[in-house]
């Protein structure tokens, strides 16, 4: 039934109470959802008792104040600021001592704090659920008298019914609040170790902590361990990307916190003299240290407008987050001195190229009785192969050849390999010779796990025949009227062994003969499934093209190892020369 605007309703029977508070507890009972739950609990008490203001102010332990949760009637500016200490006016003094309070004219009651001019009359009534205040349910009437004890009573008995499901919704909505923040921070983890550009991550940093925590300034500062300040990296204030002085470690909250290795909460920043001023709306800051294996790279910085504002909760979440950012960051400045490294590694691969490219010949020697055909690629940037000739009248002395392992260790060697060859060539004639000179120059600079493997050639064009030393490398192959010949010269790569013989091996030539070298590059070049390419397609490449230019040769050779790689990397550097015995 409609309660009268007299007096609250009165219960004739025992039964008719117990009912009500049966429907009181189902009420409140029915859903965890705090602010359902206060408006359940607003609509209970309007059917029994009325009144013109009605509140629901709720109890905070780490502030030792009430604040209203829930209201009706009362103007927002009340409800957004009003702050009520244990003590203070009706509903703290109801909250302080633990029982309700009736007032039938606050005009006489100095206690009463002016929330409207109109109210004459007040009824406080504590909630405690195990032995914890939950807070204060608070009724206000403009009329005198509007409460009396029935009323007092009957709300003493709802607050008494309510107050453990309004703990429990409060706890339950901490908890979800807590395993959202959780949830949230274990998906920005997950996401700031996918950025590896650091200024787009430190954005994304901040854009993320707003959601979690929100401030009108935030920074980040790493560490210049050596000159012993924070070097600032990352600024916003109100909205704005901002720049901000470097701080000595030890100055400032934030130089506080990188020193002390350890959160820093300021409620007012006017009152704590470390504070070092930046902007004149900024009244609290909490600073957090970003450390890395027990190591702190820098520091994170938020500040509000409002007077503390930030809070413990704040602080814990934060400190959850600054790990990850920590290693974020850390991860992506790897990652740009990496890059830098590369750009510097890349300019100096081009630097190599080109000092290669003087030092190697590009293009095929011209040789007296000799046609000749040439190309080389390189496995990574430079090539480790070896490659020269040198002319001696009527003689010219090939040497072909390749460097243990791949890329820029293998290219210097090469280099020295030959610029050793150059010293030696003009003073030693013939092959073997000049084969066990170099080994002996290459053991007096011996480099671990470095050898190179050489053929050398020397073409007598007036008795058109080739003498060969071989130390190591792929034997020359010599395509005759379609037939494939590969005269038989070996021996020990240079730099291993010390006091090495070398034999030489006479080759009588013909005209028309084609004779082939490789790199052991081209015949270990393997295709997807890991086969090699072999000597028998290179026999047959070589057969097919026999009556052909040296220059065509080499194209086919390296065509036919395109088709065999199939898109696949090069395994190793891979040099061709054809000579044609005019």
């Amino acid at each position: 039934m409609p309660p009268s605007r007299k007096s609250a309703v009165e219960f004739r029977e025992r039964a008719e109470l117990l009912d009500f508070l049966l429907e009181v507890s189902a009420i409140t009972s029915e859903t965890l959802e705090l602010d359902r739950l206060l408006a359940n609990v607003a609509g209970i008490v309007q059917k029994v008792i009325p009144h013109d203001l009605f509140a629901i102010l709720l109890y905070s332990e780490k502030a030792g104040a009430l604040r209203i949760r829930y209201a009706i009637g009362h103007r927002q500016e009340v409800v957004e600021k009003l702050v009520i200490r244990l003590g203070e006016g009706i509903t703290g003094e109801a909250a302080r001592t633990r029982q309700p309070i009736l007032v039938g004219d606050v005009r006489g009651d100095v206690r009463y704090l002016n929330a409207l001019d109109a109210v004459r009359s007040e009824l406080a009534v504590p909630m405690v659920a195990r032995n914890r205040l939950v807070g204060v349910i608070d009724l206000q009437s403009t009329r005198v008298n509007a409460f009396n004890e029935s009323a007092r009573t009957l709300l003493r008995l709802i607050a008494s019914r309510v107050a453990a499901s309004i703990d429990n919704a409060r706890l339950y909505r901490r908890v979800e609040r807590q395993n959202r923040t959780l949830r949230t921070l274990a998906n920005l983890s997950q996401e700031f170790s996918s950025i590896l550009e650091l200024d787009a991550l430190l954005d994304r940093i901040a854009d993320a902590i707003r959601t979690l925590v929100s401030y009108d300034a935030f920074s980040i500062l790493l560490l210049d361990a050596e000159r012993r300040l924070l070097r600032h990296r990352f600024s916003r204030r109100f909205d704005e990307r901002v720049k901000i002085d470097n701080i000595p470690l030890g100055r400032g909250i934030t130089g506080a916190s990188a020193e002390q290795r350890e959160p820093i909460r300021v409620a007012d920043t006017l009152a704590d003299p470390r504070y070092i001023a930046s902007h004149p709306d900024i009244r609290s800051e909490v600073a957090v240290p970003l450390m890395l294996r027990d190591r702190v790279i820098g520091v994170m910085d938020l500040a509000s407008s409002r007077l503390g504002y930030f809070t413990d909760d704040h602080v814990r979440t934060l400190s959850l987050l600054a790990p990850q950012i920590a290693t974020s960051i850390e991860n992506a400045r790897l990652y740009s001195e990496l890059a830098e490294r590369e750009r510097s590694m890349e300019r100096d691969f081009k630097a190599a190229r080109k000092l290669q490219s003087v030092l190697m010949p590009l293009d095929a020697p011209e040789i007296p009785g000799l046609e000749a055909g040439f190309a080389f690629r390189a496995a990574r940037e430079i090539s480790g192969d070896v490659y020269d000739f040198f002319e001696h009248g009527d003689y010219a002395l090939i040497a072909f050849g390749d460097s243990s392992g791949k890329g820029v260790a293998a290219a210097l060697y090469s280099a020295m390999v030959s610029g050793l060859l150059r010293s030696l060539a003009f003073r030693r004639r013939g092959p073997a010779t000049l084969m066990r000179a170099l080994n002996e120059a290459l053991l007096e600079r011996r480099a671990d796990a470095h050898y190179v493997t050489l053929l050398l050639l020397l073409w007598d064009a007036r008795a058109r025949q080739f003498t060969m030393a071989n130390a190591g490398s792929v034997p020359p192959l010599v395509c005759r009227e379609g037939a494939i010949l590969r005269p038989r010269v070996e021996g020990v790569p240079l730099g291993l062994l010390e006091d090495r013989e070398y034999e030489e091996v006479v080759f009588p030539a013909r005209p028309g003969d084609l004779v082939v070298l490789v790199s052991d590059g081209v015949e270990d070049q393997q295709d997807p499934a890991g086969e090699e390419y072999g000597r028998a397609r290179l026999d047959r490449v070589v057969r097919l093209a026999c009556q052909e230019h040296p220059r065509a040769v080499v194209e086919r050779i390296f065509a036919g190892l395109d088709r065999h790689a199939a898109g696949g990397p090069l395994n190793d550097d891979q040099t061709a020369l054809a000579l044609r015995v005019l």
